[in-house]
């Protein structure tokens, strides 16, 4: 009922009350009043009762107009005593967590399917044959060793073939000079090589050398961010034709990193007795993986700094990674000698401390030394890697010679301090043999 059907109930009910007491009482005085009178209900009461049971009727129809999820809510809320706006949100939590349940159902049962259309191709059901029998099970399925021997054996086919497959290949020509004695050997480009750096490219530069003395190495000049490398660069090797054949020339690719260990890409080997030099040759080869001959001493990381004006000299030893195996237990206990040379003399000289059993050793330690201006050109730098040993003589392990009588990376690191003054440039050096050019 509506609150003004309530009010006009409530109005018709209070006169209809006085109306009957009025005329109750009339009665009783035209009775002349013999009779006690009877009591009668108060007035106050007859609303209130009625009022109480037209409360509860509205009551009642304002629950039945009220939407049945808002009840059942109010409801939960009065059981639970959780607000419900509290019991909406965990609705919604609960309604969020389910879907992602069904999506995460979906995506794997998807991505069965796909397995099984990708693998079921040409595939055989092992399990269901099981009522054929041994014999035919065993036909049908191989031993399970052997079957694991063929994949390892297929997947390093495999690995081998894209390892061949990505070095690349090399140009190169060679023209052999009988009267001088002289053999020319020209790099000329390089082309699908691999990409070591980052960016997907490589910073590539060849070495040529002739085995097995390895005295004499050349260098082309480093060419930036490129797989396809064109150098055109041809260098002079003094052979005499008796010794010709015993000689193997070598191209090796690297990847130049300033702070890092060069990589070896790959390497082409042409063993000169296969040649006929009595013709120029120029061909292409593809680059085969090394051998692991490089880096066989071990590398070492140093920075150099000069300043002209104060004519102050800065090498700081940083590292060193990979070094020969001196000591009977398969390590070594190396140390680092600095010396400053002029004319093939020993003017100054410093070392570093020993690090023990390791082959790897970090150091960070930093000297300084005094050469002005006038002589930076003519002096050069030789760092050494010493394996310490208490009773007997300390061996050398190898060594890296810079200045501007040097070749290849040395030299590149010599010109880049002199380029670059009063600032810290540091590089990686693959060690050479100790005793490789003592007599320069």
């Amino acid at each position: 009922m509506a609150p003004r059907d309530i009010n006009s109930a409530l109005l018709r009910i209070r006169k209809f009350s006085d109306s009957s007491a009025e005329s109750g009482a009339s009665i009783m005085r035209a009775a002349g009043g013999n009779e006690s009178p009877k009591p009668e209900l108060p007035l106050a009461e007859v609303p209130s009762v009625v009022t109480a049971g037209l409360e509860s009727n509205v009551t009642e129809a304002a629950s039945t107009e009220e939407p049945l999820g808002e009840k059942i809510m109010h409801e939960i809320s009065d059981k639970t005593h959780v607000p419900v706006w509290g019991i909406i949100l965990i609705l919604i939590g609960i309604g969020l967590l389910l879907v992602c349940i069904c999506c995460c159902c979906l995506r794997r049962w998807c991505k069965r399917r796909k397995k099984d259309k990708k693998g079921g191709k040409g595939g055989v059901d092992l399990k269901g044959m099981g009522f054929l029998g041994d014999a035919y099970k065993e036909k049908v399925q191989p031993d399970e060793e052997d079957l694991q021997d063929n994949m390892e054996d297929n997947e390093g086919e495999k690995e081998s073939e894209k390892s061949e497959e990505k070095l690349g290949r090399l140009q190169y020509k060679l023209d052999y000079d009988f009267n001088s004695n002289n053999l020319a050997v020209t790099v000329i480009q390089a082309e699908d090589l691999p990409g070591l750096d980052m960016s997907g490219t490589s910073d590539p530069y060849v070495k040529v050398y002739l085995l097995p003395d390895k005295k004499k190495k050349h260098e082309t000049k480093v060419h930036r961010k490129t797989l396809n490398p064109v150098f055109n660069e041809t260098f002079n090797f003094k052979v005499p034709f008796a010794e010709i054949t015993s000689k193997t020339l070598v191209f090796a690719i690297f990847d130049f990193d300033r702070f890092s260990k060069h990589d070896q890409i790959g390497e082409v080997k042409i063993p000169l007795n296969t040649v006929d030099l009595a013709q120029t040759i120029e061909e292409w080869k593809d680059l085969t993986s090394v051998e692991g001959e490089q880096g066989q001493l071990g590398d070492i990381c140093f920075s150099l700094r000069y300043v002209p004006t104060a004519g102050k000299l800065t090498v700081v030893i940083l590292e060193a990674k990979n070094l020969k195996k001196m000591d009977v237990g398969g390590l070594s206990d190396p140390y680092v000698k600095i010396a400053i040379m002029m004319n093939g003399k020993r003017i100054k000289k410093k070392k570093t401390s020993i690090k023990k059993c390791t082959l790897n050793p970090y150091y960070n330690e930093s000297f300084t030394f005094e050469i002005p201006f006038e002589q930076i050109q003519k002096v050069q730098l030789m760092i050494t890697v010493v394996d310490y040993d208490r009773i007997g003589t300390s061996d050398p392990i190898g060594k890296v010679v810079l200045g501007c009588n040097a070749s290849g990376t040395e030299l590149r690191h010599w010109m880049d301090m002199l380029a670059s003054p009063r600032r810290p440039i540091a590089q990686w050096h693959s060690l050479k043999d100790p005793e490789e050019g003592q007599d320069n």
